[in-house]
């Protein structure tokens, strides 16, 4: 019979419920009750030697530290930074004040939120839908809960757990997580975003919105019998304890991602995606502290939108995002990359390989989704031409920008790291010619259409002039005396340029 590790020295086996902490020096593991350490000061700690390891290693040592102020002059003060996720950074965010999201966030009804309506107005800002009725969603009874979703699951299904005090995550079986939450005395705020469950019970009683199910890439392009299979992003479940909190980023794959609250409440502090903000989350994210430097105070302006029970928000592609949880929350959300927003999900895409950053919600094989997306354009784009019709501007602007990253990504030095995402049957350069040959013949028609409506507008206002000018004339010589009159008539002899027509002036005599 295998035995049970432990740990300590109190020698007891792991317990999730307790905190602990490593030595440096022994690399075992000891309860923060048994050796004195507080939950609270583990992330000052630089070096941390236990006990024993004391004797002959000396004391554990503290980190310097810098204020988390934007003001902050980056000289050395004796004001300690706060840990992002820490109690101390939890009491200070609830009590700051933030710019309303009002000023950016789009407030539609279910019903409204139409393909057609984000073709007219885009899909630039946050979207806030109050009521899911009209939304094409479908969520599971409001009585349903936490040892519900351990049911449809199942209880030994592996979960992603984030300790949001130390912005770290381990594993654990769902059981375990739920026991935690369940639990009346709970030592540690932990988090889980990304249990994906379309492969679960669970799959059958929720349902993304429609508007995510028409854009999705995944959803229409991916076929059902490719050798990689889809991306699953499409369905997460999120369960957050009070005081949960996730640290500033931005989706992978730059997708979009949609949130709805089924039960407590979540808190969003939303900053827009312009290029000065990319840029400064690009330089903080690649900070070794950057886990001790709140972003907003980077940014001109961070926005605070607040999600209550039954309201769903829409998040579009690009924009840095952190979530509070300011009390228990049961929520669902889904990512989802598409045609409106396909320079952005680039940018985002290059930021993020930039980075290198690992994270629990990662957008697998997001090169893929592009070559499959990149093959229905152009097809889409010849039915489209033999039928004389045109394709949308977003779409030729999207195209052109996925068959520059195709040519990028087929380059002699860049094929070695991107051939592994080329889909089975593929034949990229023939793609690549014919989607440029389908895209010229775009740009032309649209060319030839925009000149031609130009012009026909300028002719028909350079018209309207002349015809105001000749009726003009006609009143000025009503003025006229008589025999000026006749004099003049006598010698003239209107015709209009444009339309080649003579005006006659007869029955024009002014009264007696």
């Amino acid at each position: 019979m295998a035995t049970v590790p432990v740990y300590c020295i109190c020698r007891l086996p792991y317990d999730v419920t307790q905190f602990m902490i490593e030595c440096d020096a022994c690399k075992d593991w000891f309860h923060g009750s048994c050796v004195g350490v507080d939950e609270d000061d583990a992330p000052d700690i630089d070096i941390y030697h236990c006990p024993n390891c004391e004797k002959t290693h000396g004391k554990s040592t503290l980190k310097k530290k810098k204020n988390w102020s934007k003001h902050d002059t980056g000289q050395s003060t004796d004001i300690k930074a706060v840990q992002n996720g820490s109690q101390v950074f939890i009491k200070e965010l609830r009590s700051r004040t933030f710019p309303s999201a009002d000023d950016v966030v789009v407030k539609l009804g279910g019903s409204q939120l139409t393909l057609d309506y984000l073709e007219e107005n885009g899909f630039n800002e946050p979207i806030l839908v109050q009521k899911k009725d009209g939304l094409g969603v479908s969520m599971p009874a409001p009585t349903f809960y936490i040892s519900d979703v351990e049911n449809y699951v199942g209880p030994d299904v592996g979960v992603d757990v984030v300790d949001v005090t130390k912005q770290t995550d381990s594993k654990m079986k769902l059981k375990e997580f739920v026991d935690y939450y369940y639990s009346t005395n709970r030592k540690k705020v932990l988090n889980v975003i990304n249990l994906e469950f379309s492969d679960t019970r669970m799959n059958s009683i929720v349902e993304s919105p429609q508007i995510v199910r028409r854009l999705s890439w995944v959803e229409n392009y991916w076929p059902d019998d490719a050798l990689l299979g889809k991306p699953k992003v499409t369905k997460y479940c999120l369960i957050c304890v009070k005081d949960s909190y996730t640290d500033f980023h931005i989706e992978c794959g730059g997708a979009s991602v949609w949130y709805h609250v089924l039960k407590g409440e979540k808190i969003f502090f939303l900053i827009k995606p312009t290029s000065a903000n990319l840029s400064l989350y690009e330089r903080w994210r690649s900070s070794s502290n950057h886990t001790e430097m709140f972003f907003a105070d980077q940014v001109d302006k961070c926005y605070k939108c607040t999600l209550k029970q039954g309201q769903t928000l829409f998040i579009p592609s690009g924009w840095i995002n952190a979530i509070l949880t300011p009390v228990d929350c049961l929520a669902f959300s889904g990512h989802f990359v598409h045609n409106l927003s396909v320079e952005m999900q680039m940018r985002a895409y290059e930021i993020e390989k930039r980075l290198k950053v690992k994270t629990l919600t990662p957008f697998p094989n997001f090169e893929t989704a592009c070559w499959y997306v990149g093959r229905h354009l152009l097809e889409r784009f010849k039915g489209l031409h033999k039928a004389n019709k045109q394709p949308a501007p977003y779409l030729i602007h999207g195209a052109k920008i996925i068959n520059g990253a195709f040519r990028a990504w087929t380059k002699k030095q860049a094929l070695l790291e991107h051939e592994d995402e080329l889909p089975e049957n593929m034949k990229p350069s023939q793609l690549i010619k014919d989607l440029a040959k389908e895209i010229r013949l775009s740009e032309k028609i649209s060319h030839y259409v925009h000149t031609h409506s130009h012009n026909s507008i300028k002719t028909n206002k350079c018209i309207h002039a002349k015809r105001f000018s000749v009726l003009y004339f006609f009143f000025l010589l009503m003025k006229l005396k008589k025999v000026q009159f006749y004099n003049i008539l006598l010698i003239l002899n209107v015709r209009h340029k444009n339309c080649n027509q003579k005006v006659a002036l007869v029955g024009l005599l002014p009264p007696e």
